[in-house]
């Protein structure tokens, strides 16, 4: 990957994310804090229906969406259980020049490992905080991470003033990495489509490929929560849902290019019980040779 040499995000842009919700005003204060550093910026929202105190979700959800904004766009993603701790508050600059503005508590572990890590800066709050909101321990989003996040957007600081250096090495959530061992597949349920309770693996299209399996070929599909068996089945390899009965399984691609199960016209999730986060693994043999 070219690393690209950004000190300054120039674009003006900055991405939020969170766990808030939007039934008060955690939102709209964390941008009132961002335009009152400048009214120039451009605000936009990546979500804010993480679920509570949700890590992976948050990592999984920028890993999702980073690479398609343009390099020099600030994410401010808060989903932080530990805000007031010890746990470290940091901008990461990753090699295509993003930069994400968020504890360190896990939430960086995807997005580190695929854009890549160029610099790490712990922010100095004696300098990147809210003027005035120094005796408030549980809103960061709001007094340090919206308001470093628009100071860095609009030029007030460069990447440099943040804070000091730090090793390129963040907090790291532990998940199934995509192997492929003696003919079997193994991954993560790494998060749902969640409108449709179909399930997302971590699984590339490059490496299920390696299976040789071909359209309408069957999959033998395990799904495991911390090693305790959920769900056990068979299902066709798709392109689409259609290619199915309402109600059936299948297996196909998302539009992420990995590896997906759903029921055509129904809502996996729900009726199988089977949910995401690292916690949850998944095994993928053609069915032929299964065990």
């Amino acid at each position: 990957m070219v690393t690209v040499n950004i000190s300054f995000a120039q674009n003006k842009t900055v991405v939020f994310q969170s766990d808030f919700g939007l039934k008060d005003g955690a939102v709209s204060a964390m941008k009132g804090v961002a335009m009152s550093v400048s009214p120039d910026l451009k605000l936009f929202d990546l979500t804010h229906e993480i679920p509570a105190y949700n890590i992976w979700e948050a990592a999984y959800r920028l890993e999702q969406t980073v690479m398609y904004w343009p390099a020099g766009t600030v994410f401010v993603s808060v989903v932080d259980p530990g805000v007031g701790t010890s746990r470290r508050s940091v901008v990461l600059k990753t090699k295509s020049g993003h930069f994400i503005v968020t504890p360190d508590n896990g939430t960086l572990t995807l997005i580190a490992e695929s854009l890549g890590i160029d610099a790490i800066r712990e922010i100095d709050e004696a300098v990147n905080r809210r003027k005035g909101s120094e005796k408030s321990y549980t809103f960061h989003g709001r007094d340090v991470y919206a308001y470093t996040a628009a100071r860095l957007a609009a030029g007030v600081i460069s990447f440099e003033q943040v804070g000091a250096a730090l090793p390129n090495e963040v907090v790291k959530i532990p998940y199934q990495k995509a192997v492929l061992e003696n003919k079997k597949i193994k991954g993560t349920i790494a998060i749902l489509d969640v409108q449709y309770g179909n399930i997302w693996t971590n699984i590339p299209a490059e490496l299920f490929n390696r299976l040789q399996v071909k359209l309408g070929d069957k999959l033998h599909i395990i799904i495991y929560q911390n090693k305790i068996k959920k769900y056990e089945g068979d299902m066709p390899y798709t392109e689409t849902f259609g290619a199915v009965a309402k109600g059936k399984p299948l297996a196909y691609l998302n539009s992420l290019l990995q590896l997906s199960f759903a029921l055509n016209m129904d809502n996996f999730s729900a009726v199988h019980k089977v949910y995401s986060g690292n916690d949850w693994t998944v095994e993928v043999t053609a069915a032929a040779n299964k065990n």
